[in-house]
């Protein structure tokens, strides 16, 4: 099945810009459902490849004899909000392993939910290093390499087996071989990968099929990920929203740069979207739009999800001058 997953920014009843959709769902055999674009296209995972990053610390057992639990396990999958849940959440993570905000080589940046931004405002501090999207992925890389006996220094780096333990990962779960993957590195300081759109979405399809079926490590992530929705995003992030408006029947992981992934376990489905200019305004309508076609999202959608597909453009006098919605 084609799919048109376009979206427009209108102004008035003129269409201002137009964000071309790449998008393909594929089963866990590979099998292709429907698709949209160029499904081959190859771009950079980012933090879609998180619930990935963290099975090598997992299938070690390190994680367990830490003592840590599902919370733990969903920050480490999560591009949190920087909320004060999250950060204190990070910072026990570190505590865990006789770490401490230092050691975390991700910079600090403002908190991506407006409840987040707001309380650190009112409280007169600092972003800091847990205020990071990606402070539980590095949080748990450190307790790798601390459980493990390898240096922490440099875990970030390509050549550190916390690093290549992720790569082995991701070439595992998308069948791409190992030395065919780009290695980038992302925002946050570690690895990232350059993979085809299919390779990410039959890596979701696996996943979700094999938690689907009792795989452990599997299951783990999709149950701590789909039960702790508000870990994985924070308050309004979409992912946040769409997992707990589909009860966990849904698994959604944002990536930065237009890159979406989603997994449907029950079915074996894996999503992976990309908006060819990385506009994020465009990313959320077109994920929705691509649900809605699988029959996992009614045609109306719950107020909460309406407001992810269709948003209003505001000018600086407060007037609805437009909005950004699907093509179709």
């Amino acid at each position: 099945m084609q799919l048109d997953l376009d979206v427009v920014a209108t102004r008035g009843d003129l269409v201002e810009s137009h964000h071309r959709v790449h998008a393909v769902v594929v089963d866990a055999k590979d099998r292709i459902v429907c698709d949209s674009g160029d499904i081959n296209l190859v771009t950079v995972w980012r933090s879609c490849a998180k619930p990935f990053q963290v099975i090598p610390l997992l299938e070690s057992t390190a994680f367990d004899d830490i003592g840590w639990g599902d919370d733990a396990l969903a920050l480490a999958c999560a591009s949190h909000g920087g909320e004060p849940e999250h950060v204190e959440l990070a910072r026990r993570m570190l505590d865990a392993v006789g770490l401490e905000e230092g050691d975390l080589v991700c910079g600090p940046h403002d908190p991506l939910t407006r409840r987040g931004a707001r309380l650190l405002q009112q409280s007169g501090d600092a972003p800091t290093r847990l205020h990071n999207n990606c402070s539980g992925k590095h949080a748990a890389m450190l307790a790798h390499a601390r459980r493990a006996g390898w240096p922490t220094l440099g875990y970030e780096a390509s050549c550190h087996p916390v690093q290549q333990g992720a790569l082995q990962q991701v070439a595992r779960w998308t069948g791409v071989p190992a030395h065919d993957i780009g290695q980038v590195v992302d925002g946050c300081g570690v690895v990232a990968f350059g993979l085809p759109l299919r390779a990410m979405a039959l890596a979701f399809a696996r996943l979700g099929d094999a938690a689907h079926r009792g795989v452990d490590v599997p299951q783990r992530i999709v149950h701590a990920m789909t039960t702790r929705p508000y870990l994985v995003g924070g308050t309004d992030r979409f992912d946040t929203v769409l997992m707990e408006e589909t009860e966990g029947a849904v698994l959604s992981k944002v990536g930065a740069e237009g890159v979406h992934c989603v997994a449907i376990p029950a079915a074996g489905l894996g999503l992976a979207i990309k908006v060819e200019d990385g506009a994020s305004r465009a990313q959320h309508p077109a994920v929705l739009r691509a649900l809605q076609h699988l029959g996992m999202l009614p045609e109306t959608l719950p107020p909460r999800l309406h407001g992810f597909l269709t948003t209003p453009i505001i000018n600086t006098r407060g007037a609805t001058v437009g909005d950004v919605h699907p093509t179709s």
